[in-house]
């Protein structure tokens, strides 16, 4: 049953996604099931931007940040499964829904995000999201995107 799982590192999610630094978020996609379902590594590291003011002498990362960590890590799921590398896939937020968080996530900490597919298929897709360190919950979401595909060749 596991033959089928797939795995994004670094050079493959960059060869999906047009973030770069420091708005790359996702070290590394595992367990990707088709469309269905991945999980998202962020190693979560001190020298981060966003470190330096939210907030300094008390470093948190900032909510909307793990929130885009699942949505790129639900872009790549995408992007493995359409076969889009090199392809310059855009993908925008559309809506956030039910989103809440649960735990501080500072640096040391190895945020992970677990992805299912809602709705897909088109251009419009609606994902879940949960995001933990240690097994224990930081954040979860309903997000909706639209994937700006490239035309056909």
């Amino acid at each position: 049953m596991t033959d089928h799982l797939k795995t994004a590192d670094i050079d493959t999610i960059q060869r999906i996604l047009p973030h770069r630094y420091p708005f790359l978020l996702v070290d590394k996609v595992v367990d990707i099931d088709g469309s269905k379902s991945a999980k998202g590594i962020k190693n979560v590291t001190f020298n981060e931007p966003h470190f330096q003011g939210h907030f300094p002498g008390a470093p948190i990362m900032p909510g909307v940040t793990i929130i885009e960590a699942m949505a790129q890590t639900a872009a790549v799921m995408v992007g493995v499964d359409m076969e889009m590398l090199d392809k310059e896939m855009l993908v925008y937020f559309m809506a956030i829904d039910k989103c809440k968080f649960r735990r501080k996530v500072m640096p040391g900490d190895v945020l992970e995000m677990n992805i299912e597919t809602k709705r897909g298929g088109s251009k419009i897709w609606k994902f879940s999201g949960r995001a933990t360190v240690d097994g224990e919950l930081a954040a979860e979401a309903e997000f909706t995107a639209m994937l700006d595909l490239p035309e056909a060749e």
